[in-house]
């Protein structure tokens, strides 16, 4: 049987599309292989999000050039394909750099992998159009792989911030029909997910057609998947302020499989810096925000995404940032210095901010979201909360799931427990997980 072998770099996003990769190669005779090195077909989904991605991604290529030199020797084909955000934004180019890549194909047409696939035969080829078919109606069935999934609802952006190359790697603004991802989560539960995470580059911009032809809200399809019988939980990812509409926040505080737990990028507390990236609002709209959902759901956790050093930030625009984690507080987040992206309108700026200014900002910042990190879990212990089993442990005897708050948790249960939900009193925190130990009796009842 030939065998594909799909490597997924950076968000969600790329973790759902590397899936859906391999369903369709599935679908052509390829079973998933774990070793690249007896791969026929090797994808390399990119991401450009994070600094030197492309080059990364060259330098795979380059020890994959070598392989497949090696099984050519011994009469075996080798396919390489670059998917993805790099395929995207590189293009062409990607065939001049890296002589051994077969076919580049961009996020919105890997769902012509096969045929692009069969034309690589005859010639390299390079698909990174916009197509004006749906992906999703051309994808086969999904392959469900665990209890927990993704499922993608929306794709694209238009808010164009002034860091980031989504706009021009994923294109506009699209969301499909709630019925289409209602069929697809019952799929799922169907084969024993039991949470799925709804993620989209904007994913509250939603506005995919409802059974009544109107465009509905992220809200509204929640409500919709509810209904979906098995589903015991529903997440989303990730969302911009501006597009939290009210029935978003009502959803929290009366939807009871939307978990507690949000992440919401601000990026900066600074107005100088927000208006400069084209953030579209303001830190106190952010407070304003955060207060008006939490009233709606007091025990939610937080999550942000941050940038420091973008260009032209002084001290004091820091300084505003730390103010807003500090007024805030976040169960997590994620922390980054800048660097510029070709072809952003950051990238023209000539205000950069050293980077040893950068280096230290950065560690200040992280020190203190670390530390509302281990508050927040330390805050659990003692408590008891349901938590959803999804694997075995690190040691025998041990299995492992997520809080309602998305904390990763560990303790002594039986392996039959995963996919179901489990009481269990948290005893005690660490670095990176809580322990608990399951109420007398609710193991045998899971």
């Amino acid at each position: 049987m030939k065998k594909a072998y799909v490597k997924s770099y950076g968000c969600q996003m790329n973790a759902y599309d590397a899936g859906r990769m391999a369903d369709v190669l599935a679908a052509e005779g390829y079973s998933a292989t774990e070793s690249v090195e007896e791969a026929d077909v090797v994808v390399l989904n990119t991401c450009h999000i994070r600094e030197k991605a492309a080059e990364k991604v060259y330098s795979e290529l380059g020890r994959l050039r070598v392989l497949k030199g090696e099984r050519a020797e011994s009469g075996q084909d080798t396919r390489i394909v670059v998917a993805g955000c790099v395929a995207q934004a590189e293009g062409r180019e990607i065939l001049s750099r890296a002589p051994a890549v077969d076919v580049v194909v961009g996020p919105q047409s890997y769902h012509r992998l096969p045929d692009l696939l069969r034309q690589s035969r005859e010639t390299r080829v390079v698909d990174t159009e916009f197509p004006v078919e749906d992906k999703f109606d051309h994808l086969p069935a999904r392959r469900n792989r665990g209890v927990t999934g993704f499922l993608t609802v929306q794709e694209g952006c238009d808010k164009f911030c002034a860091f980031c190359v989504v706009p021009y790697t994923r294109g506009a603004e699209v969301s499909r029909s709630v019925a289409a991802v209602v069929e697809e989560a019952r799929r799922l539960v169907e084969g024993g997910v039991r949470e799925i995470t709804l993620i989209g580059q904007n994913v509250n911009a939603y506005h995919g057609e409802g059974p009544d032809g109107a465009p509905s809200t992220l809200g509204r399809l929640m409500d919709a998947l509810s209904a979906v019988p098995g589903l015991a939980r529903l997440r989303y990812t990730t969302s911009h302020p501006n597009d939290f509409a009210d029935d978003l926040i009502r959803a929290h505080a009366t939807n009871p499989l939307v978990m507690p737990y949000l992440h919401l990028p601000v990026q900066s507390g600074a107005d100088r810096i927000l208006q400069a990236m084209n953030r579209r609002h303001t830190g106190d709209d952010y407070r304003r925000l955060i207060a008006r959902i939490r009233e709606a759901r007091p025990d939610i956790a937080l999550s942000s995404d941050f940038i420091v050093g973008f260009p032209g930030e002084t001290d004091a625009d820091f300084a505003d940032t730390m103010r807003l984690v500090s007024e805030t507080g976040f169960a997590a987040a994620f922390s980054f210095k800048y660097s510029p992206r070709a072809g952003t309108p950051a990238a023209e700026r000539e205000d950069a901010v050293p980077e040893a200014v950068k280096t230290e900002r950065l560690a200040a910042l992280q020190a203190l979201l670390d530390a509302q990190r281990h508050a927040f879990n330390e805050a659990a212990v003692g408590t008891v909360t349901e938590i959803l089993v999804e694997k075995t442990g690190r040691h025998p005897g041990q299995v492992a799931g997520k809080t309602p708050h998305l904390q990763a948790v560990q303790f002594d249960a039986s392996p039959s427990t995963i996919g179901t939900l489990v009481p269990v009193r948290i005893v005690r925190s660490g670095s990176n997980s809580l322990f608990g130990e399951v109420l007398e009796g609710a193991a045998a009842a899971a």
